[in-house]
């Protein structure tokens, strides 16, 4: 359809008219007549010229009869009577010009904003889905060096510390891996003290549909790999081989009302948190719900958050799977017209995923271990970082070469963790935003790992650790860059326990990921271009307790990284 047809206008009013307003007068019949036929003929003339189709004008035609019908009703012609002669007498109700005026007005109003609504006569109007369909993504290229302390205690130590089975506990089992040489010695495989230069990409792709005012539906695809949930970097250096996508994001959203939104599927993180706790690339399978104020423009704006994921599921299902439960309280808080607050306080439980001693399996010579629950209560390696309290599920295999040891979580988690953050826009544009969390694993608890851990080698053994953490941070300049010449200068200070939180799910940038870590992070972001950043960042990080156990206190891990990023956002 063309925007010239919008030239009909004034036929399909006078067709609106013809249809709804009696005549006033007996001799005014056959003029009126004509003018509906006339009217009839042009509606058929617009569908015939591909102006209207066919069910929309119908779908006037009907229209305009119903309230012509429904006019007659309202206000029905008197019954006719006979003159002194005989003869029938003819009456017709008069009709105001303001009503006909008004009847007319209301049906031309309804058909322009049908005509809004489906675009007629719209030049290259684009179907009403489009508008329903959201694509987003951004692209990011970056340089890192990673520098390791040469100091940092040898691959050798952590290996004998395994095969020695010096208490059978650890806080980074990998240093420990190993492979075996031609004459069947043992030759580790990682080393603590190596540095590290690379170039990364990262690309991430989302599409969200808006079904419904109430249904919505989300998908993103990134770059990375199938075992690291916590980053979707894809380093360079693949002799040119094409890069993977992933399914990052799956999920379908409900909004069945203003205060409350359901997700469920493989969802965006729906906790108000730090990457502390949860890695800012990490998204979450399963279900939350979120219940919030319903007035947005209340300076108080309580809400609740609930969640349920599974990570594992037993073979064949058990109570043994694996799962996360959490619920998060906290306010969004306007001080001021230029104060901002957000508070939250969050319980999060993991369910069946600490570990315990493992002696139902049998070996036959070089054989892989078998066994109805062997590496049942496993903390795998594809989960891990590093930094948890981990120990030997089967502490007998100590001093095997062909069998790996099976390493499993010390602790239980369940912690409690309080987020707060605040922006200040006194002094716009250059803003301050702050913020603070802390965390406490309130399953921390040596006695409950004796009870789990049942071999004799940890009968008087205190696996040791650090049960909470916190973190600071400062920014100021522009709350988000995305303007050309926007800037931002942040600073954080983080020293996160070995068991505070889960180290599968954290930040996996401070100290190369972890727990287990204190150390600082400076950056600066600078807006090129609209949606076009340029970024750099310098971390460093330590230990805070032996990286090894009690029987090593003096282990140690230092790493010192810089991150230089370009990024642009579409």
């Amino acid at each position: 359809m063309t925007s010239t047809s919008f030239r009909y206008w004034p036929a399909l009013s006078a067709m609106v008219l013809a249809l709804t307003a009696p005549a006033a007068h007996a001799d005014e019949r056959a003029a009126l007549e004509t003018l509906r036929q006339t009217t009839r003929n042009l509606i058929d003339a617009l569908v015939e010229g591909g102006v209207l189709s066919r069910e929309k004008a119908d779908a006037l035609m009907a229209a305009a009869e119903q309230k012509a019908a429904a006019e007659q009703t309202r206000k029905p012609v008197p019954a006719a009577t006979t003159t002194a002669d005989g003869k029938p007498v003819l009456r017709v109700p008069y009709v105001p010009d303001s009503v006909r005026n008004q009847i007319r007005d209301e049906v031309k109003e309804e058909v322009l904003a049908q005509a809004k609504a489906e675009r007629w006569g719209v030049p290259n109007a684009t179907p009403s889905w489009v508008d329903r369909i959201r694509i987003e993504g951004d692209m990011r290229v970056r340089y890192q060096r990673d520098d390791a302390s040469e100091n940092n205690t040898s691959a050798i130590t952590y290996l004998a510390a395994e095969l020695n089975n010096a208490n059978g506990i650890s806080r980074i089992p990998d240093f420990a891996a190993y492979r075996l040489t031609s004459t069947n010695l043992p030759q580790p495989v990682n080393d603590p003290a190596s540095d590290r230069s690379r170039e990364r990409v990262r690309l991430r792709l989302g599409v969200s549909a808006k079904v419904t005012d109430e249904v919505g539906v989300g998908v993103r695809l990134a770059t990375g790999n199938a075992t690291d949930r916590v980053s979707t970097n894809q380093t360079m250096g693949q002799n040119f081989n094409k890069y993977q996508l992933f399914v990052d994001r799956a999920f379908v959203r409900l909004d069945p009302a203003e205060w409350v939104t359901i997700q469920g599927g493989r969802i965006p993180n729906p906790w108000f948190s730090s990457e502390m706790t949860w890695n800012e690339n990490l998204n979450f399978e399963g279900f939350a719900a979120t219940f919030r104020s319903p007035d947005p423009t209340a300076s108080v704006r309580p809400f609740v958050t609930l969640g349920y994921f599974p990570l594992r599921e037993s073979t064949p299902p058990s109570r043994n799977s694996r799962s996360l439960w959490g619920a998060q309280v906290g306010a969004n808080w306007d001080l001021s017209a230029r104060t901002r607050v957000k508070l939250g306080l969050a319980y999060y439980q993991y369910n069946n995923l600490e570990g315990r001693s493992d002696n139902d399996y049998t070996i036959s010579g070089t054989s892989v271990p078998t066994g109805s629950t062997y590496g049942q209560y496993e903390y795998p390696v594809g989960l891990r970082q590093k930094g948890n309290t981990v120990f030997e599920t089967n502490p007998l295999l100590s001093g095997s070469l062909d069998t790996a040891p099976v390493w499993g979580l010390a602790y239980q988690f369940k912690p409690i963790v309080l987020t707060a953050s605040a922006e200040f826009t006194h002094f716009n544009p250059f803003n301050i935003m702050v913020s603070a969390e802390y965390a406490n694993n309130t399953a921390f608890s040596a006695s409950d790992f004796r009870e789990r851990a049942t071999f004799p080698t940890y009968a008087n053994v205190d696996p040791g650790g650090k049960r909470d953490g916190y973190q600071l941070k400062v920014a100021l300049g522009a709350s988000e860059v995305r303007e050309s010449h926007d800037w931002q200068v942040q600073a954080t200070y983080r020293n996160v326990g070995s068991d505070a939180v889960l180290d599968a799910f954290t930040d996996s940038d401070l100290g190369l990921g972890g727990t287990n870590l204190r150390g600082y992070i400076l950056g600066f972001t600078y807006g090129l271009y609209r949606n076009s950043t340029i970024g750099v960042r310098y971390l460093a990080a330590e230990n805070i307790n032996s990286t090894i156990n009690s029987n090593f206190p003096n282990a140690t891990y230092k790493v010192n990284s810089l991150q230089v990023d370009f990024n642009v956002r579409f």
